[in-house]
């Protein structure tokens, strides 16, 4: 087991204070589409649609001519494609549904890429005028076109994933027949003014990286010297690369003068992270991790119920639509088996299960913080599935 980055830092020698939240974010997938084919990609667990359109259930592949990835379809169950999510009453219906019955207030946009979504601004504008929070991830290859109107239609937030800082470094991870340094280059121009168009338009961001080494160090680097501190940045260690990916980021931390702030948690759900002031003090800095969290039930029995196969635990709810017009709500994207249309599961244990999840989990931490002056739980992430 790894400790949490910075767990060894002498900053973290006293205790922080620790702010418990509880989670309240549906993930919707809203597009299958993306520019980039990265090599992790779990392609929020379901099948790529180009390259699986014309095959049956037991044919999903995990590639194909595409290059693109989604790295547990060929192992997680998944019985439908997704389809596009338009901004009608039937979403609409879905949201409210969803949000009457499981609390919840924010939603998180994801693909694909979200900003490839030729309607995006009409369904930021449907949730919020529902009364999400809306946010988004995205890698930014078009955002500098749609994140103006998405602003001026409620957006709150985008996450944009950072899988390289230089040309060379984002195509190593694309796919081989699409590691062309010049798309690369565009590629990040493009990041480079969706961030822009993010701070220009009021909409916060935050860039998602992921550490595997020493070797990265000098990217982080580059990234906190390129934008202004109003880009939030968030580092990732991967369990891949286990406690030398743990050592970097706490060479970082060194390097840019860290100092521990505090410590927040979601209860109901495995994500965390811990700010720490960096630059004098002139700028925050997170660290992302992965709480060991199983639903007491539906995880009990999994075969991926173990610190090696499951690296996310539950991380919260996804909403999705198939090809027939269906939505359907999963719990683990190495799990897409349980998917379930949104009746099934609001009249099935595993919705009142997460929701008494919640609260025992929330009274938990904060027993643990009454009775304790640290918090011991270990640090996991893996790369190209970064937490939000």
């Amino acid at each position: 087991m790894s400790v949490e980055p910075g767990k060894s830092l002498p900053s973290l020698a006293s205790p922080l204070p620790t702010y418990i939240e509880t989670d309240t974010t549906l993930r919707v997938k809203i597009l299958d589409a993306c520019g980039m084919t990265c090599t992790f990609c779990h392609n929020e667990g379901t099948p790529v649609v180009v390259d699986n359109r014309n095959r049956g259930l037991a044919l999903f592949k995990t590639s194909g001519s595409s290059g693109r990835t989604s790295i547990y379809a060929a192992t997680n169950g998944s019985t439908f494609l997704p389809s596009s999510i338009p901004p009608d009453e039937d979403f609409s219906q879905a949201l409210r549904r969803l949000g009457e019955n499981m609390e919840f207030t924010e939603l998180h946009l994801t693909g694909g890429e979200p900003t490839l979504h030729p309607r995006l601004p009409e369904l930021v504008n449907l949730a919020a005028e529902q009364g999400y929070r809306v946010c988004m991830t995205s890698n930014g290859e078009n955002g500098a076109r749609q994140i103006p109107a998405c602003a001026e239609a409620g957006l709150d937030r985008v996450n944009f994933s950072v899988f390289g800082t230089t040309p060379e470094e984002l195509a190593e991870v694309q796919h081989e027949r699409f590691r062309d340094r010049a798309k690369a280059a565009a590629k990040i121009d493009a990041l480079h003014a969706s961030i822009q168009a993010c701070l220009e338009h009021r909409v916060r961001a935050s860039a998602n990286i992921v550490v595997l080494d020493h070797t990265h160090i000098e990217r982080v680097h580059r990234l906190l010297d390129s934008y202004a501190p109003q880009l939030s940045v968030r580092l990732l260690n991967s369990l891949d690369h286990g406690q030398a990916s743990i050592d970097a980021i706490d060479e970082l931390l060194r390097q840019r003068g860290a100092v521990a702030e505090a410590r927040r948690l979601t209860a109901g759900a495995s994500g965390a992270r811990t700010t720490y002031l960096i630059d004098g003090g002139q700028r925050r800095i997170h660290v992302k991790w992965i709480r060991p969290v199983r639903l007491p039930t539906t995880c009990q029995g999994c075969r991926f119920n173990n610190d090696t196969d499951c690296q996310e635990g539950f991380y919260g709810l996804r909403l999705y639509r198939d090809r027939v017009g269906r939505y359907l709500v999963g719990v683990c994207l190495q799990r897409m088996d349980l998917c379930r249309p949104i009746d099934d599961f609001l009249n099935e244990h595993t919705s009142s299960e997460i929701l008494r999840f919640r609260r025992s989990d929330r009274d938990r931490l904060e027993a643990d913080q009454r009775d304790s002056t640290t918090f011991p739980p270990t640090a996991h992430s893996k790369e190209g599935n970064p937490t939000t």
